[in-house]
């Protein structure tokens, strides 16, 4: 079934109050609150945002209320759901009324915990699956946590080592793609490579700082923001000793693929169809 709703994942550090990301006075096409204006279609859409993934919601609240009246949106609110409040009908009209969700960051392991096999989700997953125009959107630890696997915990070192990557059950929000965040500040590249060789049917998608892509009908995705996205292909793996590797020992592969996304670029994740802000233009020019 072909999702009418939206997923908007952002890598984190997304402009906004009390963030300065770096491409901010280097990158010619940056655009203030660029990401946060995805949100909602209409200044009056209703915003529900989710801070399970922090153990300060408060910070949270000030942050976004600051950034969002600046956007100019009016009608948002706060759900700060902890483990014995997630089957509240209070929440649940909340999030029924809603016309984006919108997670946080923070841990995702608190956001899998509180919301694995809810009826929340389960209302999240109804709401994406059949209305036009809702969206679930989330930051850092609120992106990560959508797919079927999530990555809890993982070693950034100079090899990929066996057993230095825990991974466990997401949301199932999307299927086929791992999400890893932060992607560059944080040299993540090693533990998301790490993770979809060990599932190799999964895209990996490392989102950088003040980047996001919006996916809509399910897999029809659009890069945004100031930074880069890049995306792992293991499906064409050759060479690799993932399953036979001891403990502590390095991971190696061949022909992993890799593509990168800047603003305006766009991959289609059912049929890997790319597509460059530039294609057009060049071929024009080659023409």
């Amino acid at each position: 079934m072909i999702p009418k709703g939206q997923l908007l994942i952002i890598g984190g550090k997304e402009d906004r109050d009390g963030n300065n990301p770096e491409m901010k006075d280097k990158n010619n096409d940056f655009s203030p609150n660029e990401i946060l204006k995805l949100l909602a279609r209409s200044k009056d859409d209703r915003i529900e945002v989710i801070t399970a993934a922090t153990s300060e919601p408060e910070s949270m609240h000030a942050t976004y209320t600051k950034t969002f009246e600046e956007i100019g949106y009016t009608n948002f609110g706060f759900l700060d759901i902890c483990d014995d409040q997630i089957h509240t009908d209070y929440h649940l009209k909340r999030v029924k009324a809603a016309n984006t969700v919108f997670f946080t960051g923070g841990d995702q392991d608190r956001i899998c915990k509180i919301f694995q096999q809810s009826v929340l989700t389960d209302l999240l997953k109804e709401k994406y699956y059949n209305e036009e125009n809702f969206m679930i959107a989330g930051t850092s630890a609120g992106a990560m946590c959508m797919p079927d696997i999530v990555i809890l915990e993982a070693i950034n070192g100079e090899a990929i080592l066996e057993h230095d990557i825990e991974l466990d059950c997401g949301l199932g929000l999307i299927g086929n793609c791992i999400i890893d965040t932060h992607f560059v500040h944080r040299a993540r590249f090693g533990r998301l490579a790490h993770a979809v060789i060990l599932h190799q049917n999964s895209w990996g998608i490392g989102l950088g700082e003040d980047t996001a892509l919006l996916i809509e009908q399910g897999s029809k995705s659009t890069c945004h923001g100031s930074g880069m996205v890049w995306i792992l292909n293991a499906k064409e793996i050759g060479q690799t000793n993932i399953e036979t590797v001891k403990k502590g020992s390095p991971v190696y592969a061949e022909n992993l693929k890799v593509h990168i996304l800047t603003e305006g670029c766009k991959i289609d994740f059912n049929n890997n169809v790319f597509a460059g802000t530039s294609s057009e233009k060049s071929k024009n020019n080659k023409e």
